[in-house]
């Protein structure tokens, strides 16, 4: 199948390869070049359902030269894709500058949706899903990540952020100093075989991780009511 000009924005498996749509492997197998954050992990996908499309790196650090290379390939009429490391791309990965510059260009950027951590650890917190903020990484400045906590507390939403296993302990004692001892959901290395999802008040999670080897990609979620 032909694609029209277009950059597509590719959503790929979080963690278990096995997570893509049909349409997402036929996209990737028919553009002319795929950009990704990664290309070491990229080439785990491609091995996986055999595509031989390019691939080339894109990240904030060679941006001018890989949008450049882009609006070329664009240029000559061309499809071209965009993957993030995991996941949905642009979602605390890298692509938003890239996306902004070749709709300004004046070209079609159109989605491949499909895994996202926020909204699979959402669907499975236990947590109030009609409302819901997304903060990312926090700062790591102690006082700006308690502002932000401060702040985004207030609304009648469940807040969702991304921590690493080194800052994890740290990040459950300011939401508790900033937030009172709410309901959470710790999300661990979902889809992976490692898939762990802890829930319980903050003062729970903060005894319980007492015990374990912290470790794995971590997506935190906090209740609106203590």
């Amino acid at each position: 199948m032909d694609y029209q000009t277009a950059l597509y924005v590719v959503a790929t498996p979080i963690g278990n390869l096995a997570d893509i749509t049909y349409r997402a492997v036929e996209v990737l197998k028919t553009v002319a070049v795929v950009f990704s954050e990664d290309t070491r992990q990229t080439t785990k996908l491609f091995d996986r359902y055999a595509i031989s499309t390019t691939l080339k790196s894109y990240r904030d650090q060679n941006h001018t030269s890989a949008a450049q290379a882009v609006l070329e390939l664009l240029g000559q009429g061309k499809a071209v894709a965009l993957v993030s490391d995991s996941g949905t791309p642009l979602i605390s990965d890298p692509g938003y500058k890239l996306v902004k510059a070749v709709s300004e260009a004046g070209y079609l950027v159109l989605p491949i949706p499909g895994p996202s951590a926020v909204t699979a650890a959402v669907s499975a917190s236990g947590l109030p899903t009609d409302k819901f903020v997304f903060l990312g990484f926090l700062p790591k400045s102690h006082g700006k990540r308690a502002e932000l906590l401060a702040d985004f507390g207030k609304l009648d939403a469940t807040l969702v952020l991304y921590e690493s296993p080194f800052r994890l302990v740290k990040l459950l004692r300011e939401i508790l100093a900033t937030l009172g001892d709410r309901h959470m959901c710790l999300a661990c290395e979902v889809t992976k075989v490692y898939e762990r999802f802890d829930r319980g008040r903050a003062s729970e999670l903060l005894a319980k991780l007492a015990t374990q080897n912290i470790r794995g990609e971590y997506t935190v979620l906090v209740a609106k009511d203590v």
